[in-house]
Parts: structure tokens; sequence; C-alpha cells
């Protein structure tokens, strides 16, 4: 099970993220978008997610996945239950919401620092 924490360990690590409390929501952000959202309950991610991309995401786990509101389906989002995700998974949700809102060269840089120098064969 995934904790309000965990999801704020992994955002915070993340370059030019803000976070904000919004109406009782745990808000993260890049400069005014807004990339990962945790429920005043800490029961509920909302995340940013290619919304061609959504119902298939959502029909292959309806028990973890769910559409946001019928006004926020307009956007780039999806909701996901805090306990059915494991933190691995979280990890990468947060990462790639994030990457939807930042510039390229950013995203690209980032990666390359947590992957590491290359492996030198041996």
């Amino acid at each position: 099970m995934v904790t309000a924490a965990d999801v704020r360990e992994v955002a915070l690590g993340l370059p030019r993220t803000e976070e904000h409390l919004i109406r009782d929501h745990v808000k993260f952000r890049v400069g005014k978008i807004v990339y990962a959202s945790i429920s005043p309950d800490e029961t509920t991610l909302g995340f940013g997610f290619p919304k061609d991309q959504r119902d298939a995401l959502i029909s292959s786990e309806p028990g973890k996945f769910a559409l946001p509101r019928l006004s926020d389906q307009r956007f780039h989002w999806v909701h996901a239950r805090m306990a059915a995700l494991g933190a691995e998974e979280m990890r990468e949700l947060i990462t790639d919401a994030w990457r939807m809102v930042v510039p390229k060269k950013v995203s690209a840089a980032y990666l390359a620092s947590v992957a590491g120098p290359p492996e030198r064969p041996k």
C-alpha cells in the first residue's frame, strides 16, 4: 500500500516540483500545471495520464484505476486507489505524469542522472 508520504517523497524528488495544499488536496505541480494530487482522505491519487490511453488503463485494472469526476475528464487525468498501488508502480505513474509537464531537456537530464553512468563491458 502506498501512502501520502511515499507519493510526496517521489514527487518532491523530481526537478521543479512544488507542493501545494488546495481545497484540502495535496497537489504537486510544475509552474501552474498540476501533475499529481492526493485526496483529503489520502485514499485516492490523481495523476496526469494521456487521454488516448486512459480507457485501456482503467479497463485493464478497474479495481485499481478509475476516471476522474465528469468535469475533470476533459483533462489528461486518471485516479488510482492508493491501497491497490505498489511502490514501484506509483513511482512510475508519478514520474510519467511529471514528464508530461516539464520540458524534454529537463526530463532527459533527470532520467540520465538517476540511471547513472552506462556500465562498461567486462
